[in-house]
């Protein structure tokens, strides 16, 4: 079975969906963020010196899903309907699920995935400062669906 996303001669393209159908589709993604207890605690209390972690991280993945076609070059440009990023505190670090929903000719995972991927990177940005062992793990899909 050929590769979708490389050609004939093995050059990378994008793949062509002009033929499919527009289908609603949905995914989920996830990320974790290793934190120590100190910031852990600093992010419950809403005490980190930038503003509060979960609320940017949680702008910043909207944002990002928003953008996936832009930073993944042979990603389609899609409408999105419906983007979600929940960032929850454990006693461990930050846990983050995502979840995007569209009509389109292909699939949303890849914005699920940016918008996860990109929430964990806000709380290291936000978190820099005071936790030098932070540690961004497990960025993943969850879950994909079409209805056909």
């Amino acid at each position: 079975m050929p590769l979708s996303h490389v050609d004939e001669e093995g050059r990378a393209r994008q793949v062509d969906v002009s033929g499919k159908a527009e289908v609603p589709r949905r995914a989920s993604a996830f990320a974790r963020v290793r934190l120590a207890p100190e910031t852990v605690r600093l992010i419950r209390d809403n005490q980190m010196r930038k503003g509060d972690v979960l609320a940017v991280a949680q702008i910043a993945g909207i944002a990002a899903a928003k953008r996936t076609s832009e930073l993944i070059p042979l990603c389609h440009n899609i409408p999105i309907d419906q983007v979600e990023v929940r960032c929850t505190v454990t006693d461990g670090g930050v846990e983050i699920r995502s979840e995007a929903a569209c009509t389109a000719r292909t699939g949303i995972e890849m914005e699920a995935l940016t918008a996860a991927a990109v929430a964990a990177l806000t709380v290291y940005d936000m978190c820099k400062a005071v936790d030098k062992g932070m540690v961004i793990e497990e960025v993943r899909l969850l879950a994909k669906s079409k209805m056909a």
